[in-house]
């Protein structure tokens, strides 16, 4: 499919996407909020004299990687447009940067949709003096119109698995070829990534590693999660991360084990709108629960409670840290994963599941390194961490193991500031 076919479609299907966003907005209302960002109408936005350094981060997820690259951007006293595209990565980017937007050194604003017109729009309000897009957020029609006024952008911490090159490939055609070639910098986390990403299309490839790596774990959060701790007075398996699907097999294969009064384990959603229906599945059990929302975790939990339900944004960095051993799922059904390097930074021993091609080459690696396990399902992976809960030295040797691992990885953020530095000045004529 070349590109004018590609917009020809987008365009088409432009009704069809404005029904999604206020269907998506019945059951969270702060997605359907700013409805016209999404087709590239905007407020005035005051950073656009000072010309943004635009960061794209998707969702939740991508919002978290992009932290310490935001951060080292802001320690610059660089403004920085901050666009999404799901309503769990805005509402992050808000708790994340909340001191940057009140001061006005950031904004947030969705990301339009790949249609050409809304593309222009959103790039004459901004005025952008460049785009950097994380992990894969590439886009035929807003890589096109980038290059037609001369906005540089790059891709940085890039991944592409096989899979994605292959359906890339396959539907994605020219036009997402050319979108590739039109990326000026393109600086992949591995190899591997930067082989399939020239396969692809993409030019100026560098391998800088994975900006994850850099994220630093809130000192205050991982106090807190050792108050937890110390409250609970029991040893703690997190279940983190978890994705439609996930909750079920893991709640049977609690349900199906002996009560096991010194532990508890910690359930952890990855999706907020999943929280109560992963209750009701707990209610049904008669697995004993309370729900974080509802408690004071550095309290004494309720008595007899076999499970905490997690059902909080921005306290990952806390239950791992209050946690023995910490299951990182999205690996158990054909989900991609998630990413196992913030359980690895608070020294928490890792399970994950057959399924991780989204996080492949760090998953390789923690597992290499001693971090990690690997298990096929998650009745194996519930078992081995009950094991490891009785292996004290084991459990020692994979947390130290997890420390070093993250130790031996960062410098991420900088040498992408060094890939990308000329793109950083404002352009000839701004202020």
């Amino acid at each position: 499919m070349n590109r004018t076919i590609y917009a020809g479609l987008v365009n088409a299907i432009a009704p069809l996407l404005a029904l999604r966003v206020r269907l998506r907005a019945r059951s969270d209302a702060f997605y359907g909020a700013h409805m016209g960002e999404r087709f590239g109408r905007y407020d005035p936005n005051p950073l656009a004299a000072r010309r943004p350094v635009w960061v794209h981060a998707v969702s939740l997820g991508e919002t978290r990687a992009a932290q310490p690259l935001i951060k080292a951007l802001l320690d610059r006293g660089l403004p920085v447009l901050l666009t999404h595209m799901t309503a769990t990565g805005r509402r992050e980017g808000a708790r994340l940067f909340a001191q940057a937007i009140e001061q006005g050194q950031l904004r947030q604003c969705w990301l339009p949709y790949d249609l050409p017109a809304a593309c222009r729009r959103f790039y004459a309000a901004m005025q952008p003096r460049c785009g950097i897009l994380i992990e894969r957020e590439v886009w035929p029609n807003l890589i096109h119109i980038a290059n037609q006024i001369g906005l540089p952008v790059a891709l940085v911490s890039a991944r592409l698995s096989d899979r994605s090159a292959r359906a890339g490939q396959r539907y994605g055609g020219s036009a997402l070829r050319q979108a590739y070639a039109g990326l000026d910098r393109v600086l992949a986390q591995t190899e591997d990534d930067a082989r399939r990403l020239r396969e692809s299309g993409a030019r100026a490839v560098a391998v800088t590693g994975n900006i994850k790596f850099d994220a630093a774990v809130s000192p205050a959060q991982v106090e807190r999660g050792h108050d937890w701790r110390r409250a609970w007075q029991r040893k703690v398996i997190a279940i983190a991360s978890t994705q439609d699907g996930e909750e079920a097999a893991f709640i049977a294969a609690l349900a199906a084990r002996a009560r096991a009064p010194d532990a508890l384990v910690v359930l952890i959603p990855r999706h907020p709108e999943r929280f109560d229906g992963v209750h009701e599945l707990l209610r049904a059990t008669g697995l004993q629960t309370a729900r974080r929302s509802r408690i004071d975790p550095a309290q004494t939990l309720p008595a007899g409670t076999q499970v905490l339900l997690g059902d909080s944004m921005g306290e990952m960095a806390s239950y791992y840290a209050a946690s023995d051993v910490a299951i990182v799922a999205g690996s158990f059904i054909a989900h991609g994963g998630q990413n196992l390097i913030e359980a690895c930074a608070t020294g928490t021993p890792v399970i994950v599941g057959p399924h991780t091609q989204n996080f492949e080459q760090a998953t390789i690696e923690g597992i290499a390194a001693g971090a990690a396990l690997r298990l096929p399902d998650a009745a194996g992976a519930l078992s081995a961490a009950f094991d490891l809960l009785r292996d004290d030295a084991r459990r020692g040797a994979m947390s130290q193991a997890g420390l070093r691992y993250v130790a031996r990885h960062a410098g991420a953020v900088q040498r992408v500031l060094d890939a990308v530095a000329p793109m950083l000045e404002p352009p000839v004529g701004a202020d």
